[in-house]
Parts: structure tokens; C-alpha cells; sequence
């Protein structure tokens, strides 16, 4: 793959911009134990310049999730294989789903889901009716693997898998990915027909012909929600109208440039991923 060294840049918002002309983010994340993916990966996107933000919940976490991120709306999400269907077959509970996910301009899937095959019918109903680019990381790449043919979809995808899930959906090892990660970045690109970030130390982006290597980031960066984050980044720049590719190499970038600002602040050591979110905001001044 071509190596493309140059990062994407962000146009400026027009002075007369309204939250419409910023993008809608739905966001399918977060379960019972797991809430914190979902508050991170919404904090995330509107840091990140999404003009709405939708967090789809079960039941029991709709009323927490405001408490943490006022400015997110939230949607009632059922997990049943059975009310979950696919394009052209309705239920009364899979509505109100469908219908935010054909309002959205992005949609992220898969922060703290869990693995079950709730969580697979989920995926497989965003990407039987998603129209918007779709970020599945996390979980949704869990119940994805492994990747035996290319996703099918009617929408762009890219895939965020960190080594262990990139193992998963390839049917080898961890240590094997890291061997030689251009190798299995071009194996995922490969099979998913998809956009993959292959995270980690110098994360990669590729799309299958052309491959970013991001510079950015640190060690402290290696803790519980910064994939969520990142993935909450990636949905808003979809959502603003960014190119699949493009977005993922400037998601990167700049999550990576968040946590070197943080790291410099205070240490590496003690960078949590809730310090990322109002420094990604600065970042992109």
C-alpha cells in the first residue's frame, strides 16, 4: 500500500454554521457494568464537533447517561435477535431504531456492548439499513470475527480493531498481528472490504491502497476507554462530512495529539481516558 505521510485537515466552520450543518452522531454503546464506554465515546463525539450527539441504551441506563453528558440525547435500545430485524421487515420495537439510524450521518457501534448475540443482531441491523458511514469497534468487531468475506453493507465502514480483536478477526494470534502489522492491516483491509485502524503504538490506517502511520500518541495512552474515545472522535469527523480514510488518519492524529497534551500537563502514567476528550476540543482549535 502506498504510505501517505500528509495529515488531513479540517475545514473551518462557516461563521452562519448551525448544529444541522455539523453532523449527527448515533451511538450504539454501553450496557449494564459498561456505561462508562458510552460516556466516553458521546464525550468524545461532541468534543470532537459533532452538532448532535444520540446514545441508543437499554431501559435501565437511559436516565444515567444526561447525568454525565447533558448535551447527548439518548434512544431506548433493545438487544432481542427477535425484535431486531433487517431492510424491509418491521417491528414496532426496531422502529424508533431504524429511524435514528437513517437520521444519522455516522454511526459508532460497539463501546461496551458486551459479546452476545444480542450485540450481533445489533451490528447486523445497522448494516442492513445504515445509508451513513458506520465505525464498529470494540465489541461489534468481537461478534464480527472471524472475518471469513467482505462485510456487506450499504454504507462505508471502518473497522478500529486494537491487536487482540485484529487476532480475533483474522484467526490468529495477537502476537502474529504485531509481528508485522502492515501485513495484517492489508490482510483486514482485505477481507472487510472496509477502512481498518489498526490500533496501537504508531497506530496504522488503510483502506487497501493507500497506508497512514500515525505519529502521535504515548504510552499512558494504553488504558481502559481510550478506544472509545477515539471511536466517539472517528463518528463526529464522519459526520462532518469527512472521507472515510481521511477521517481515520485525522482521528488518530489528533487523539494521539490529545494524549501527548495531557501527558505534558501531568504524566503519562497518570493520563486517564476522561482527560481526552476536552484536550482532543483544544487539539482541533
Amino acid at each position: 500500500m502506498k504510505i501517505v505521510r500528509r495529515v488531513p485537515r479540517l475545514p473551518p466552520l462557516a461563521r452562519d454554521a448551525h448544529k444541522g450543518d455539523c453532523g449527527a452522531v448515533l451511538i450504539l454503546a454501553g450496557s449494564e457494568g459498561m456505561l462508562g464506554a458510552a460516556i466516553l465515546c458521546a464525550t468524545a463525539a461532541l468534543r470532537g464537533g459533532a452538532g448532535l450527539v444520540r446514545v441508543a441504551l437499554p431501559a435501565e441506563l437511559l436516565s444515567l447517561l444526561p447525568l454525565a453528558v447533558p448535551c447527548a440525547m439518548t434512544l431506548l435500545r433493545r438487544l432481542s435477535e427477535r425484535r431486531l430485524s433487517g431492510r424491509g421487515r418491521s417491528t414496532p420495537d426496531a422502529a424508533p431504531l431504524r429511524a435514528a439510524i437513517a437520521a444519522a450521518d455516522a454511526i459508532v457501534v460497539g463501546p461496551g456492548l458486551g459479546v452476545s448475540a444480542g450485540t450481533a443482531a445489533l451490528v447486523r441491523t445497522v448494516l442492513a439499513n445504515a445509508t451513513a458511514p458506520v465505525v464498529l469497534d470494540a465489541d461489534a468487531l468481537s461478534v464480527s470475527s472471524p472475518l471469513r468475506r467482505p462485510l456487506r453493507a450499504y454504507a462505508p465502514i471502518v473497522l478500529t480493531p486494537h491487536p487482540g480483536e485484529a487476532a480475533r478477526l483474522l484467526g490468529t494470534t495477537a502476537a502474529a498481528v504485531q509481528q508485522d502489522r502492515p501485513a495484517a492491516l492489508r490482510e483486514l483491509c482485505q477481507r472487510s472490504g472496509a477502512v481498518v485502524v489498526l490500533k496501537g503504538a504508531s497506530s496504522l490506517v488503510g483502506d487497501g491502497q493507500q497506508c497512514f502511520v500515525n505519529r502521535t500518541g504515548n504510552p499512558g495512552m494504553a488504558t481502559g476507554g481510550s478506544g472509545d474515545v477515539l471511536a466517539g472522535l472517528l463518528g463526529a469527523l464522519l459526520a462532518g462530512g469527512m472521507a472515510p480514510f481521511a477521517a481515520a488518519c485525522l482521528a488518530v492524529h489528533v487523539h494521539g495529539k490529545a494524549g501527548d497534551l495531557v501527558a505534558e500537563r501531568s504524566s503519562e502514567r497518570g493520563l486517564i481516558a476522561s482527560d481526552l476528550p476536552s484536550a482532543i476540543g483544544e487539539v482541533l482549535r
